[in-house]
Parts: structure tokens; C-alpha cells; sequence
């Protein structure tokens, strides 16, 4: 997926129908002149719907559709007919997506199932035709109820990265080339910091024809969770992922302090996210000789499970493909 086709986030305006108007008919027949009253209701308007699909993976589509709208409900008609209800519009958005209120920033709602339909915006209910009026004082009532109007507004819609695996680590932690070489994906990779500004998706092959999905997040910095570098942007992606894998470059000055920065990070944002599965993968490893590695062995985290990778060497992936289907399928 190039990045420049991944879209994360959308501002919409949506409009749904108006409720038809119910019908002030009287029964009127050759032989009954006067009969009584048998307006219909009117139906009721379209609404605008959320719908989960499993296969989109962006917002992409509705970058330059900004404006939906419903149809008006149909009015009601004599011999007790309900008028039509107006057609509702249905935006297809992958799974993950949260609409909120841009006012507010309130979540409305989040779709997260395949086929799961979310009303964003609810039509107008039709109105009451005259027969729902009639009673023992008023044989002939000679009203009906206008039908609602519906609802207006703009809407944002997020997406939250669907993944079994999250590469959390700050820019230039080699996540971009790591899932370059492991999966079929091809994000811009570069020898600057925020090179990746969009999450990626590949899909990793594995043993017997199995496969596991992982994401590389774009770059964390410390007080990313105040919004600094784009932090709230980047950090909801990581929500949305089975477990993490963070990765710190071998030749870091201080690779448990960087650990640590990262995980506080996460944990001022969301402490739910410290209950995912964590590994630790030591990247750009070609560069330390057998010693180096047991001295960095020794100084990082306790109770993290880690290994030694370098993507560019092809070092230590399968040991790192393996740790990860384990962790993934461990229960």
C-alpha cells in the first residue's frame, strides 16, 4: 500500500432525509360519501450508516466525498397508505474507524466487526396521518402530522490500524526497513527522522502457508502523548494491535532508558496498552561482535523477552518470526 494512498482520517458532512408529511385523506366512495378519516403515515427519512468492511484498509474513498446525503421520506396517502421511507446511504469504512463529533471530540461510536452498521446520521421520523387523531369527539379530524426533519452536521472518522503486531520505536529504529524485508510491503525508507508518516501494513509469511499481519507505526518522540510530532496521530494506531514490538537500534546511547521513554509514552496516552504482549528486538545488531552483544545483554530490561535482529544482514528474522507467532498464539 504506498502511503500516499493511506488515509487516517476524514472530515464529513452528512445530511439525512426529512420525514414525509402524514396524509389528511377522507374516505370518499360511491356508496360511503362520507366516510371517515384514512390518511396514511408518512415514512420515515434515510439515514446515513456506517458500515464495517473487512476488506478496505483506508479512508482513501471518501477524501473527496465529503458531502452525504439521504432521501426524504415519501409522504402518506389515503386508504391508509405509509408513504416510502427515504433511501439510506451507506459508507463503507474499514474496520477500526471511530466517528466523533468534531466539536467535542466525543466518540460517538467505533465500528470494529465486519457488516456492522452504525447509524451516523438518523432521518427524519415520518408524521402521523389523520386517522391516528380520530376519537369519540373528533370524528373528522382535518390535520395530520408534518413529518421530521433529519439531522445535519460534520463528523470526523478515524482509523485505528487493525494488526496483529505494532512496531513501536522512535524514527529511525529501522521499523520501515524491517517490515520491507519480512513482508511484501514497500514504505519509503530514508536516513532522516519521520520518513514514515502513515502507518504500512504487510503481510509476513510464516511456516505452512500461515501468515500474521504487522504495522510499522510512524516514529514515537518523548511527549508524544502532548501531541508533540504529531504523537496523538500516530499513537491511536498502536491501539489496534494484538501485541507490540519495540525496537531500539544497537547503537543507541542508552537502550533501556529508550525502552523506558517509549513505554511511559504509551502509558500517559493509554495504560491499557501495557497489557498487551511486549518483545524487544535489539535492531542494526550486525554491528556488535559476540561481547558487545552479552554487554548489551546484560543492561536491558528484565522481564521483556528480546532478540538480537539486524533486517539489512537478514539477521536473526526467523528467530524474531518464530518469538512472534509464539507470543500471537501462546494461548
Amino acid at each position: 500500500m504506498a502511503s500516499d494512498n493511506f488515509v487516517d482520517y476524514v472530515k464529513i458532512h452528512t445530511t439525512s432525509g426529512k420525514g414525509g408529511g402524514g396524509s389528511q385523506h377522507f374516505r370518499r366512495e360511491k356508496y360511503i360519501p362520507k366516510g371517515g378519516p384514512d390518511g396514511g403515515n408518512g415514512g420515515r427519512g434515510g439515514h446515513v450508516i456506517l458500515r464495517g468492511d473487512k476488506q478496505l484498509w483506508t479512508l482513501l474513498h471518501l477524501k473527496f466525498k465529503r458531502h452525504i446525503k439521504a432521501g426524504h421520506g415519501v409522504h402518506g396517502s389515503g386508504n391508509l397508505k405509509t408513504g416510502a421511507e427515504g433511501q439510506d446511504v451507506y459508507i463503507d469504512v474499514p474496520l477500526g474507524t471511530i466517528a466523533r463529533d468534531p466539536e467535542t471530540g466525543e466518540a460517538l461510536f467505533e465500528v470494529t466487526t465486519h457488516g456492522e452498521e452504525m447509524i451516523i446520521e438518523r432521518g427524519g421520523r415520518g408524521g402521523l396521518g389523520n386517522t391516528n387523531f380520530k376519537s369519540s369527539t373528533n370524528q373528522t379530524p382535518r390535520f395530520a402530522q408534518p413529518g421530521e426533519d433529519g439531522g445535519e452536521g460534520w463528523k470526523t472518522l478515524e482509523l485505528k490500524v487493525l494488526a496483529d503486531v505494532g512496531l513501536v520505536g522512535f524514527p529511525n529504529a529501522g521499523k520501515s526497513t524491517l517490515l520491507s524485508v519480512v513482508s511484501a510491503a514497500k514504505p519509503e525508507i530514508a536516513n532522516y527522522p519521520f520518513t514514515t508518516l502513515r502507518p504500512n501494513l504487510g503481510i509476513v509469511k510464516y511456516r505452512d502457508y500461515r501468515s500474521f499481519v504487522m504495522a510499522d507505526i510512524p516514529g514515537i518522540i518523548e511527549d508524544a502523548h502532548k501531541g508533540k510530532g504529531l504523537g496523538l496521530r500516530f499513537l491511536r494506531h498502536i491501539e489496534r494491535n494484538s501485541m507490540l514490538l519495540f525496537m531500539v537500534p544497537a547503537d543507541s546511547d542508552d537502550i533501556k532508558k529508550e525502552f523506558n521513554v517509549l513505554v511511559n509514552e504509551l502509558n500517559l496516552y493509554n495504560p491499557e496498552l501495557l497489557h498487551k504482549d511486549k518483545l524487544l528486538a535489539i535492531t542494526k545488531s550486525d554491528m556488535l561482535d559476540d561481547e558487545l552483544t552479552e554487554e548489551v545483554r546484560s543492561e536491558l530490561p528484565e522481564g521483556i523477552p528480546h532478540i538480537f535482529i539486524s533486517s539489512v544482514a537478514q539477521m536473526g528474522l526467523v528467530e524474531l518470526k518464530d518469538l512472534i507467532w509464539n507470543t500471537l498464539n501462546e494461548d
